[in-house]
């Protein structure tokens, strides 16, 4: 049988129990202590969410807001701007054929065409915009030259960007505001004849600008430019890594396509060898469908002189791929240098040996 335990024992066990409850104790308040510190942090933290949250969609509703006064709004400035008490003497709106009159123009009476942006528009005021082409004073006073051409069968166009934008997308509404500021307009104005009827150089911009931009109607638009091609013998004039018709439909319908590759930044510092490649390489009846930046109208004015048919056409081949690929919305394509996304001056070389038997001659 166990030894009974004396008092003096059972004494000794009761304080170490004793002592043992008193830490417990007090280690059990501070992890209540804790415990409320870490429950009214995450009580914080759920209220701080809360309050950003509230934050959020107050700020966006104050941003669809803001769309909403831009947009209604902007049918105010109508009758603001027409009021007879403004001076109006600053203010110009080019006149502008329909696009689809002048896709008929070029087919049935085998027109050529310069196009006028924003980098056509900067050069000929002395300065840079786009980094593929740095100012060149030759290259400025030929873009004056040309601008100022007055043939039947050489179209003259310009970006539809002066008056009205309600034909455009959210998107391309503010881009071109954005752009064109008083500054602008005023280095427009220089070379603008406002009682000359221009075309309209997003004729090779079909997609992403336009309201209906995620709709069937570009490629209406497309199918219609398609026709110019048509069953035609094409000389593709273009940057190394544009790639035109590449990888896509665009170009399926014409008869036979050959391409001289140019440098696809400062084309302009090999033009003597480029317009000598292209009046070697030409045939009667060909087109040239040119897509070499600012330099483009002055090429097809000059290979218009030498009696062919030559269109400035740039950009349509990356609006063609935005349409098939982007939902209308401007996105990287690979394999193509498109300087209106980021990084896409970066170009993966492609493998395509149809592309390649296209190449008549590079010039670096």
């Amino acid at each position: 049988m166990a030894e009974e335990m004396t008092l003096q024992e059972l004494q000794e066990i009761l304080s170490i129990c004793l002592d043992e409850v008193c830490k417990l104790k007090e280690e059990n308040i501070e992890l209540k202590e804790k415990v409320n510190v870490i429950s009214h942090s995450f009580s914080e933290l759920i209220d701080y969410c809360e309050r950003l949250s509230n934050d959020f969609e107050n700020t966006k509703q104050n941003i669809a807001t803001s769309l909403r006064i831009q947009d209604y709004g902007l049918d105010n400035i109508f009758y603001e701007i027409n009021d007879p008490r403004r001076n109006k003497s600053s203010l110009y709106y080019p006149r502008f054929y329909d696009i689809e009159d002048s896709i008929d123009k070029i087919i049935n009476e085998r027109c050529s065409m310069a196009r006028f942006g924003d980098g056509e528009f900067s050069i000929m005021a002395g300065h840079d915009r786009q980094k593929f082409q740095k100012y060149n004073d030759v290259l400025s006073k030929r873009l004056q030259d040309v601008i100022n051409v007055r043939e039947e069968r050489f179209l003259i166009a310009i970006a539809d960007n002066y008056g009205e934008l309600t034909k455009y997308s959210r998107a391309g509404k503010s881009g071109i505001r954005a752009y064109m500021t008083d500054e602008v307009r005023k280095e427009h104005a220089q070379f603008i004849d406002i009682n000359r009827m221009y075309h309209n150089a997003y004729i090779s911009r079909p997609c992403v600008l336009f309201a209906d931009c995620e709709t069937k109607e570009p490629l209406k638009r497309f199918n219609n430019l398609k026709n110019i091609w048509k069953n035609r013998n094409v000389i593709i004039i273009e940057g190394a890594e544009t790639r035109l018709g590449v990888g896509n439909d665009l170009l399926n319908e014409s008869r036979t396509i050959r391409r001289i590759e140019c440098p696809p930044e400062n084309a302009f510092n090999k033009y003597k060898e480029i317009l000598q490649a292209a009046l070697e390489y030409g045939i009667s009846d060909c087109l040239y469908l040119i897509a070499l930046g600012p330099m483009a109208g002055v090429l097809a004015y000059d290979l218009f002189q030498n009696g062919y048919q030559a269109l400035d056409i740039g950009h349509i081949d990356l609006e063609y791929e935005w349409y098939l690929h982007g939902n209308g919305k401007r996105c990287a394509i690979k394999g193509k240098y498109n300087n209106e996304v980021i990084g896409g001056e970066q170009v993966e070389i492609i493998e395509d040996d149809s592309y390649k038997e296209e190449i008549v001659t590079i010039i670096n």
